[in-house]
């Protein structure tokens, strides 16, 4: 795990350039980390929704998403099924075989995924992804290791900052803008 260390913000963008699939973790993520159950104990879920435009938006400009958790959670299926998300994996308390799967599945390097973890679960995924982020409150362990942090907090848009980057590192920005501020398009 010595390999993971912070980068400067050119490093990273070079890297972002070159992703082709961007892995999620859940709770902490898309998510503040907190766990709401009603009375029945049914669980709820609190998910921003311009992480989700950065999800399609990704998505739309061709950079696959995917899912991986260690919990398995209805909310998450259908969180997952209305952004459009083909790779969904729950319930790995060890992450690392799904990422494996998921890697064939799609027939990515891992050099060319960026992960988005932050608890310790999440580093045997960070540590062969080509670009690993974390979020401000996670884990100290998973904060020092990783290449870039977000300013928004998990579930707060700190996907969107990732969707962000990786689509402005990819020459994007400007044409999503012309598409969203040209009329009748």
């Amino acid at each position: 795990m010595s390999g993971l260390h912070p980068l400067s913000p050119t490093e990273v963008d070079a890297r972002a350039a070159a992703v082709e699939l961007l892995v999620l973790d859940v709770d902490g993520v898309l998510t503040d980390g907190g766990i709401l159950m009603d009375d029945d104990g049914r669980e709820l879920k609190r998910f921003h929704v311009r992480d989700g435009h950065g999800i399609k938006l990704l998505q739309h400009y061709g950079v696959p998403v995917a899912v991986i958790t260690g919990r398995t959670s209805g909310v998450v299926a259908k969180r997952a099924e209305e952004l459009g998300i083909a790779y969904v994996y729950q319930g790995y308390r060890r992450k690392e075989p799904a990422f494996q799967a998921l890697l064939e599945q799609v027939n990515v390097a891992a050099a060319a995924v960026a992960m988005v973890g932050d608890d310790v679960v999440d580093l045997p995924i960070m540590v062969q992804a080509g670009l690993t982020v974390t979020v401000p409150n996670a884990h100290s362990l998973v904060r020092r290791r990783a290449h870039w942090c977000t300013h928004s907090a998990g579930g707060h848009g700190a996907v969107r900052e990732v969707t962000d980057r990786l689509l402005r590192a990819k020459g994007l920005e400007e044409r999503i803008l012309a598409d969203y501020l040209t009329p009748g398009s």
